[in-house]
């Protein structure tokens, strides 16, 4: 052990006043994990482990001794969590975990004698130092070594680590595509072969672990390089590995060509100083997840793949909800999928059109307009070079909807200037006929018949 910089990071006083009330009750305490992992990289890092000779009720009561909150959150496995003027610190026991049965939770914990001991359990090396600010650093596995070199590697047998928990295989890519790390050769093959265990860890967590892996803006390139892990994490996707297109417009097959979207898509968000929208990279993740049974061959011998944004829209519903997603993420992610090969020009009635599909309760659909065409810039950047030149109309099609978004032009009907209460009491009698002329009265407006006024409309329907 020895004094080690941490980049000038310094922990807050928050959590500094946890280990010395620790500390003074003749406990061992040390700094561990992901803040320990950000500092030595020169990053903030505002979630705080510690890990403690301690028994968690000897943490707990040097804690409440110190005048610090302390909440029961994790005494299962050792942990408790400390509130420290109003920071959340984590204290857990040092352990060893027993025999893991379910491929996700240990069967028992003990307490282990050392930090050593408790290091030896962790998942990857970056995650397996510990640090004091006396004492220094604490790095058994070389992990200040791995975050030089940038590199994601399992702590001792990778999959034993697996095994243990199958869920520290997303864990990893989601670190590698984060921290833009590599995952090391040993550690990445046994992902591969480990990928099936997958099967055992509840969906919703494996939602989790994707949208974080997508919220990066690098999941294409975790695609590429981990494609056995991505399609156990979605079964569904694995039919387009290797799903030639037999199409001029398309240089990749099908799951390549997903990945080059998702690629593109996430590069140009962070291009633009914008983390990348949950939205738009679960729609780039999915537009495609139907093509291999939407496929049927010409006579010229060319691919199709007629009505897959639709069933694509139907199939994303069914993983996106299979994986405990949230109901408006599910909704914005379909209405993407099921526009997002639908032809479009750069003119008035044809973009208000399609915000009117895009429109609904609780939509956003100055923001879905956007991401629409993000999508399908990044489409067409994933198809073959002859196609790119579509990315300039695309560019026109957003210029111009914004210009009719700015302008309020309507395309849903309470953007109307008249109502439900305007015609009945023009002599309309309440039932379907309401809507069906106010829909009338929209399609007038979006075509340009008549200005958006209440006794143009009327007239245009015969009311007045």
């Amino acid at each position: 052990m020895c004094n080690v910089s941490l980049n000038g990071t310094q922990p807050s006083d928050a959590s500094l006043r946890v280990l010395r009330a620790l500390e003074a009750a003749g406990l061992e305490a040390w700094y561990v994990g992901g803040w320990v992992r950000d500092a030595l990289m020169g990053y903030p890092s505002h979630d705080v482990d510690m890990c403690c000779s301690g028994l968690w009720q000897e943490s707990k009561a040097a804690l409440e001794a110190a005048g610090i909150a302390v909440v029961e959150s994790g005494i299962k496995f050792g942990g408790i969590t400390a509130i420290s003027d109003g920071e959340r610190i984590e204290v857990t026991t040092y352990r060893l975990d027993g025999f893991y049965t379910d491929g996700r939770h240990p069967q028992s914990v003990e307490r282990a004698a050392s930090l050593e001991d408790d290091l030896a359990r962790r998942d990857f090396t970056v995650n397996a130092m510990a640090w004091h600010p006396e004492r220094g650093l604490v790095d058994r596995y070389d992990g200040q070594g791995d975050l030089e070199r940038k590199l994601i590697r399992a702590v001792g047998d990778p999959k034993r680590r697996f095994n243990e928990d199958a869920l520290r295989m997303l864990r990893a890519v989601r670190f590698a595509c984060r921290l833009d790390f590599m995952i090391e050769p040993e550690t990445k093959r046994a992902l591969a072969e480990c990928a099936p265990l997958l099967d055992a860890v509840a969906r919703e967590r494996v939602g989790i672990e994707l949208e974080g892996i997508l919220s990066t803006g690098h999941g294409g390139d975790a695609m590429l390089r981990y494609p056995e892990l991505i399609c156990a994490s979605v079964p569904e996707l694995a039919a387009g590995r290797g799903f030639d297109q037999r199409s001029v417009y398309h240089a990749f097959n099908v799951y390549e060509h997903i990945a080059r979207v998702l690629t593109v898509a996430g590069e140009l968000a962070l291009c633009d100083g914008v983390a990348p929208s949950s939205s738009l990279m679960w729609a780039a993740f999915l537009h495609d997840v139907s093509k291999p049974e939407c496929f049927t061959v010409d006579h010229a011998g060319s691919g199709h793949f007629y009505g897959h944004p639709e069933l694509g829209a139907k199939k994303a519903r069914v993983i996106m909800d299979r994986l405990a997603l949230s109901h408006d993420l599910v909704r914005d992610v379909c209405l993407l999928i099921k526009y997002h090969d639908k032809p479009l020009r750069p003119e008035r009635s044809c973009l208000l059109n399609m915000m009117r599909a895009l429109s609904g309760e609780g939509v956003d659909t100055a923001r879905l307009i956007d991401e629409l065409m993000d999508l399908k810039r990044a489409d067409t950047l994933g198809k073959a070079p002859s196609c790119f030149y579509y990315v300039e109309t695309i560019e026109e099609m957003r210029a111009l909807a914004h210009e009719l978004l700015k302008a309020g032009e309507p395309y849903t009907l309470k953007m109307l200037a008249i109502n439900g209460g305007d015609l009945i009491r023009a002599g309309v009698k309440p039932g379907p006929e309401l809507g069906q002329l106010l829909n009338s009265a929209l399609d007038a407006v979006i075509e340009d018949d008549i200005p958006n006024e209440r006794e143009a409309l009327l007239v245009h329907l015969n009311l007045n």
